[in-house]
């Protein structure tokens, strides 16, 4: 009786995990709205200083970001989001420019951070919404976060949830 007791729980267990497993895991709910994030003309210029590779990146986190937070909330369905990256402040130095200036430390510098993000929301019945949103630490003793990219994730967070409220412009 004790090893039906052990190995019942887990056969339900391992039952749900597969039927979990079998669902796929990138497809995105009938009605999800589409996100396109693209740079803006002056980040294209400034990637090459902070690393293409990190830009990308930093892209693909918005993207994301942006797609969980408006599906978890059921928010925009239909839409389609399309965003420019303008503007783009690590708070610690990235790999590039760490090799570009070598007295650079990655763990010791620290910088105010963030991102700027222009763009719009065309709603799924037609409507043209325009997009501004920036945020940056306003001063070095605001800046808390460990990563490379702490206060643009944060905006990107932030803007994430905005959408999802029905905010587009906010300064």
């Amino acid at each position: 009786m004790r090893r039906f007791a052990f190995i019942a729980p887990l056969a339900a267990s391992l039952a749900l995990g597969s039927i979990a497993i079998a669902q796929p895991t990138g497809a995105q709910p009938t009605g999800a709205p589409t996100v396109n994030v693209t740079l803006g003309e002056d980040l294209q210029e400034e990637s090459e200083k902070l690393g293409q590779r990190e830009v990308a990146l930093q892209v693909a986190e918005l993207t994301e970001t942006v797609q969980q937070t408006l599906a978890s909330r059921g928010a925009l369905q239909g839409a389609t989001i399309n965003l420019v990256l303008t503007d783009l402040k690590p708070n610690r130095p990235t790999f590039q420019q760490a090799i570009d200036r070598p007295g650079l430390s990655l763990i010791d510098s620290l910088s105010i951070g963030g991102a700027t993000i222009e763009g719009e929301v065309i709603t799924a019945q037609g409507q043209t919404l325009p997009v501004k949103f920036d945020r940056y630490s306003t001063s070095i003793a605001d800046v808390f976060g460990y990563s490379t990219w702490h206060d643009a994730e944060r905006a990107y967070d932030r803007l994430a949830r905005n959408l999802a409220a029905g905010r587009y412009v906010t300064r």
